[in-house]
C-alpha cells in the first residue's frame, strides 16, 4: 500500500472520559511522528453523573493511573464531581469555531484528571480557555449558548451512534471512548500506542519523523506527563523519569506537582 501524505484521523472522545486521558500518550506520539489531521468527535458519554456513577468514575480513574502511568487526582469524583460531560463537550465544539480545539481539549483534560478541577461550568471552562491563550474569550462566551454549536455537538453525538455496532461500548448505543477511525481501520476502546499504530498502518499511514528529544517534545506540546514523555520520545519509563529529573537539576525543565505525579514543561514556560 502506498503511504498517504496527510492522514485524516477521526478521534471519538470526551473531555471527561478517563480512558481518553490514558490515551493522551498515544495521541501525542501520533502527532509527533505522523502527519495527521485530527477530526474530533465529541461523544458526550455522560449526560448525567450522579453519586453512584461518580464513584465508578473515581475507580476507573485510578485504574487509568495504574495501567497507563498518567497522573490522576480521583478526589474530584468523590468530593465535587461534575454533573455532566456535555458542557465540556460543548465548550470544545465552541472553541472549534476559532480553529483546532486540540490544545483546549487537552487543557480541560489536564484540569479534570491531573488537577482535580470541576469542568462543567461556564466560568471554569472559560478559565481553561484563558490558560490556553489565543482564544477570543468574548466570542467564546457567546458561542457557549449558540444554537450552531449545540447542533454541531448533537451531530457529533449522532455520529458516535452511527458507527458499526461491533464498535459500540456495551449498553451505551455508541462507539467506545476512546476510539479512532483511520479510513476503514479502527482502534476501538483502546489507549495503548500499539493499537493506534496498527490502525494507522492498516490505512497506509507511515511515520515521517523520528522520536523527538525530551526538550523538543516539551517545546511542541507545552506540558507533558512522564508517561507521555516515555511514549513520545520512545524511552523506557524509568529512563524517562530519570532524564526529566536530570534536566530539572540543570534548570532546563520544570515540574509542577499535580494529583498522582507531575506535569513537565520547559523552564520559564
Amino acid at each position: 500500500m502506498t503511504p498517504i501524505a496527510v492522514i485524516e484521523v477521526f478521534a471519538y472522545t470526551d473531555p471527561l472520559g478517563p480512558w481518553a486521558w490514558a490515551a493522551e500518550p498515544a495521541l501525542r506520539r501520533m502527532q509527533a511522528r505522523y502527519d495527521v489531521r485530527v477530526r474530533w468527535v465529541l461523544v458526550g458519554f455522560a449526560r448525567e453523573i450522579d453519586a453512584t456513577r461518580a464513584r465508578g468514575l473515581a475507580a476507573t480513574a485510578l485504574d487509568v493511573a495504574a495501567e497507563s502511568g498518567q497522573p490522576v487526582d480521583a478526589r474530584l469524583w468523590l468530593r465535587d464531581p461534575p454533573a455532566s460531560s456535555h458542557p465540556a463537550c460543548i465548550a470544545v465544539r465552541a472553541v472549534a469555531e476559532q480553529g483546532d480545539p486540540g490544545r483546549y481539549l487537552r487543557r480541560v483534560r489536564e484540569a479534570v484528571f491531573a488537577e482535580g478541577r470541576r469542568m462543567d461550568r461556564a466560568d471554569a471552562l472559560l478559565d481553561a480557555a484563558r490558560e490556553v491563550g489565543g482564544i477570543d474569550l468574548d466570542r467564546l462566551r457567546i458561542a457557549f449558548g449558540s444554537h450552531g454549536v449545540l447542533e454541531a455537538f448533537g451531530a457529533d453525538v449522532e455520529r458516535s451512534k452511527a458507527v458499526p455496532e461491533a464498535y459500540f461500548e456495551p449498553g451505551t448505543g455508541r462507539v467506545a471512548v476512546p476510539s479512532i477511525a483511520v479510513g476503514d481501520a479502527w482502534a476501538v476502546d483502546v489507549w495503548r500506542w500499539e493499537d493506534w499504530e496498527a490502525a494507522l498502518s492498516a490505512a497506509g499511514g507511515a511515520p515521517v519523523r523520528d522520536a523527538p528529544g525530551i526538550e523538543a517534545a516539551l517545546h511542541s506540546f507545552g506540558s507533558m506527563t512522564a508517561a507521555e514523555v516515555a511514549v513520545v520520545c520512545d524511552l523506557p519509563g524509568p529512563r524517562a523519569h530519570a532524564e526529566l529529573w536530570r534536566l530539572a537539576v540543570e534548570w532546563r525543565v520544570q515540574a509542577r506537582r499535580v494529583g498522582g505525579g507531575e506535569l513537565w514543561s520547559l523552564s520559564g514556560a
